[in-house]
């Protein structure tokens, strides 16, 4: 591909961490996975970071500690809970696992999120959460959501696995709800092959992803917890199962890489905004494209992290996408719907309790119409120019 959606941020560091690990004789989780978590909660200004083997499961970890908790609001089954019609699966999949009613809402056709507008019209005295998907590297308008939860009482959860780095009025992505997710997936801003993060602020929360993301058992907790006290008996508290939990661990190789990859992460999203900047100027200084694509908008608060450019097809280019993918593979650009098109239409819907608000007529047209090249933490300059040119001689 001359024009890949991803490049791989690795060097020799990342190299000879993973051989440093295998070397060691310890590869599951130990003292490189608390590192990176540490690392990765300071860097975020977050109390509590958890380490899992994808953002999937970081997904269904905040879900499921919502479930268990104790203290506080919780969520229980059949609660309501709102968010984006478009959206990868796995954030979707953990609200059915736990039989909470998923209620799907249209999206601002600029960026590509939810529409506040929609949010508003949605909530019930049933909506007990809305889980805030920042698409693409894009932010939401945290101003207007945050209130919107605050004076409703709904939880507020962040799908961030698709915006690291990404800020809202200076402030992460991840860090505005009371649970937070994050993808390190190879084709994301920081890459541990597989990967994920949940952050908190709330020690309770945390506790109960531990025991859920190792069996569900005690160890890993102190003594004194919020999940279940031990005994003080170590033979008896190693073995000793309390929730129904998963093994979502990561390991020590995949954290060992990531602790490299935080030091480098700053400077792999600048390079992204760079390519952004490269791309929103090639595409508005060629009138054919700028009058037949339209990119992604954000607000005037948000520094986006650019996980992909966007393509919406209007004008002479609508309802041609499938002339313009092939073009677009013809010439070795790879592209892919944006994110999973209107979810809605996929047949696993039958097996989910869930709700359609609305005509969802923003995200049917970007199913339809909608697309997206990649981004990276490397210079695309060249490739963003050949892409563009394509797209003029289309």
């Amino acid at each position: 591909m001359k024009y890949p959606l991803a490049s791989s941020s690795w060097d020799d560091l990342e190299v000879n961490s993973a051989i440093d690990v295998i070397k060691s004789g310890r590869c599951t989780m130990g003292d490189k996975v608390s590192e990176f978590e540490n690392k990765f909660a300071n860097m975020f200004g977050s109390k509590y970071a958890i380490m899992s083997n994808s953002g999937s499961s970081a997904n269904l970890l905040a879900v499921a500690a919502l479930m268990y908790r104790k203290n506080g609001a919780k969520l229980n089954r059949g609660d309501e809970v709102i968010v984006s019609a478009v959206s990868w699966s796995t954030t979707y999949y953990p609200l059915h696992q736990y039989g909470l009613k998923i209620k799907f809402v249209d999206i601002d056709s600029g960026t590509l999120n939810a529409s506040i507008d929609e949010l508003k019209k949605a909530i019930t005295k049933k909506t007990k959460a809305i889980v805030a998907v920042n698409l693409l590297g894009n932010p939401n308008d945290y101003d207007e959501l945050r209130e919107l939860c605050s004076s409703n009482n709904i939880i507020l959860i962040e799908d961030n696995c698709e915006s690291m780095y990404a800020t809202f009025g200076g402030k992460q992505c991840g860090t505005f709800g009371v649970l937070g997710t994050y993808s390190t997936f190879f084709s994301h801003h920081l890459c541990t092959v597989e990967g994920g993060v949940t952050v908190t602020d709330d020690e309770e929360l945390y506790q109960i992803m531990i025991s859920l993301r190792a069996h569900g058992w005690t160890r890993g907790l102190p003594e004194k917890n919020f999940v279940h006290d031990k005994d003080g008996e170590t033979f008896n508290d190693l073995f000793r199962f309390v929730l129904p939990g998963y093994n979502l661990r990561p390991n020590e190789i995949f954290a060992a890489i990531g602790t490299h990859q935080l030091d480098k992460l700053h400077g792999l999203v600048e390079i992204r905004r760079k390519n952004a900047y490269s791309f929103l100027d090639e595409v508005h200084g060629n009138n054919k494209v700028r009058n037949n694509i339209r990119t992604q908008s954000f607000h005037t608060k948000s520094d986006p992290s650019w996980f992909g450019f966007s393509m919406v097809l209007v004008g002479e280019f609508a309802n041609r996408r499938k002339e313009l993918v092939e073009v677009l593979y013809k010439n070795d650009i790879e592209c892919r719907p944006i994110v999973a098109g209107n979810f809605t239409k996929n047949p696993v819907m039958s097996h989910m309790d869930c709700e359609i608000f609305g005509d969802l007529r923003n995200v049917d047209y970007i199913d339809k119409n909608g697309l997206f090249v990649g981004n990276s933490g490397v210079n695309l300059v060249n490739e963003i120019h050949f892409l563009v040119s394509t797209l003029a001689n289309f």
